[in-house]
């Protein structure tokens, strides 16, 4: 009889154990304030980061045009043109570049630059980490929302806390807000649909029940 009520009093000392620390986890998501709506801005300017694809072309000299990729260091190499840092720059800032570069060797070089593969800096990817069907890095891109997000990484885990989700916004200094990932994507309510911002982070924790 004593091992029975030992018994009985282990089970629900853990049953009490994990209704703390949800109750904890709950108050911590809920302390974080809703994600405003509207995030993106009008003037954004794609930046271009490693890994992306360029489409370099030069008028009237097409032996000079190719498509080239920027690779891990942040630079490209094309004909004439070594070594050239394109990360951070959006593409008309490397045509000029390029065409400075050029200008060595040709008169009056123009150049436009076409990105055909996007990556961007890591400084604006949008990552989504914990109990996603398939955590990830994304590219950001204009007027993204939480549900393209949600879609490209394949929804959440049976196991998942949607409504629970942390936004860390890094573009804010790391400001922290809560989304509604569990309503946007359950129960179709679109006004959990937020919009992201370049940077962002999707914090999905497991839920306790």
């Amino acid at each position: 009889m004593f091992v029975s009520l030992y018994n009985a009093l282990g089970v629900a000392f853990r049953w009490i154990v994990i209704g703390t620390l949800g109750a904890v986890a709950i108050g911590c998501a809920s302390s974080n304030p809703p994600a405003p709506y509207s995030a993106s801005s009008p003037d954004y300017n794609y930046i271009i980061g490693p890994g992306d694809m360029v489409n370099i072309v030069v008028w009237r000299n097409p032996e000079l045009s190719m498509t080239v990729p920027v690779r891990p260091d942040g630079k490209i190499t094309a004909p004439l043109v070594e070594d050239l840092p394109a990360i951070g720059k959006d593409s008309t800032k490397l045509a000029r570049d390029i065409e400075e570069a050029l200008g060595k060797f040709i008169r009056d070089p123009v150049v436009t630059v076409i990105v055909t593969a996007f990556v961007g800096p890591y400084s604006e990817q949008i990552r989504v980490v914990g109990e996603a069907a398939k955590p990830q890095t994304l590219p950001y891109k204009q007027q993204m929302t939480l549900l393209d997000v949600m879609i490209a990484v394949g929804g959440i885990t049976e196991f998942a806390d949607g409504n629970g989700t942390t936004l860390l916004r890094t573009a804010e200094s790391n400001k922290q807000f809560s989304v509604r990932v569990n309503d946007l994507i359950k129960r179709g309510d679109v006004s959990a649909n937020v919009e992201m911002k370049p940077g962002d982070v999707l914090i999905i924790p497991r839920s306790w029940f």
